[in-house]
């Protein structure tokens, strides 16, 4: 079995990054774009704002437009809804588990199990309160906790938000995902990996830079970050600029460096971001039943 990659950042603790984001104040929503999907040509809705689609046809992910990222670009800021988090203690977690129930040809057998046993080990072995743990599951009925896209950025948000030393935040997803072609000239591999909501065909999947921008960037001195995916092409789904594994050939640890060919900055606000993954870039799990 292969071991699972790691990847942590550990910058030096006077870099401060700062922190911006830009509001979309429309005044109404924008019509979808059509795309034609990379793969097998079928056209798909872009919402608007969407980077990526993945296609209902063959599960394919393609670009919306096809160009690369704009440098040091941020993600929106979200609005925090009423009744939408809950507590503020200094140990924080957000587990996300999606079987796609429904959804899609095949459903996920163990993300709703894997929710509940982190749920257990964080709050009964590592002191973290009930009402600090939030829960985004397929499973839920309230709207606010289905694991849609626009809820996963909302609790990401949610998570970091004021963020201070000594905060201990926990992220899980367990769920779907994918790669696609990168256009901005960062990744080594060529491609970018992303989570998939509920909603992601939809939507789109969530790409690992939105989620290195919400979740490791406000990272400030002090500050842990602990992520655990178990989903497929997860090896550097935070963007971290480093990864840890396990050398079968030489039996010891090997480091390698995975930050972008073109400069961009992938560490945090001088806190510590680690990421334990389930698989190996381009490389699938068989986790499914019928």
């Amino acid at each position: 079995k292969q071991r699972s990659p790691t990847q942590l950042t550990n910058p030096p603790t006077h870099q401060v990054m700062q922190r911006s984001a830009a509001m979309n104040c429309g005044s109404g929503p924008a019509p979808a774009t059509m795309v034609r999907c990379r793969q097998c040509s079928a056209s798909v809705a872009a919402p608007p704002g969407a980077r990526a689609v993945q296609c209902m046809q063959c599960c394919c992910v393609t670009r919306v437009g096809g160009g690369g990222r704009q440098h040091g670009a941020m993600v929106p800021a979200m609005r925090p809804i009423p009744g939408f988090g809950g507590g503020r203690g200094k140990k924080r977690a957000v587990l996300v588990g999606i079987k796609y129930t429904n959804t899609r040809a095949c459903e996920l057998r163990g993300p709703i199990n894997d929710v509940k046993c982190m749920r257990y080990l964080l709050t009964e072995h590592f002191g973290f309160a009930n009402d600090c743990v939030l829960i985004l599951t397929d499973e839920e009925r309230d709207p606010c906790r289905q694991p849609t896209k626009n809820n996963i950025r909302m609790a990401m948000h949610w998570l970091v938000q004021g963020c201070s030393s000594g905060d201990s935040l926990v992220f899980q997803f367990s769920g779907a995902g994918v790669q696609v072609p990168d256009c901005s000239g960062e990744e080594r591999d060529g491609m970018d990996e992303a989570i998939c909501p509920l909603d992601s065909f939809q939507q789109g999947p969530i790409l690992d830079d939105e989620i290195n921008q919400a979740i490791v960037r406000p990272l400030v001195h002090g500050v842990k970050l602990h992520a655990i995916v178990d989903a497929c092409h997860s090896a550097t789904v935070l963007d971290l600029p480093y990864q840890c594994t396990f050398s079968k050939q030489y039996g010891c640890l090997r480091w390698r460096d995975e930050r972008p060919l073109n400069g961009a900055f992938k560490g945090t606000s001088g806190g510590q971001a680690v990421l334990i993954s389930g698989s190996s870039n381009g490389k699938t799990q068989m986790n499914m039943v019928s």
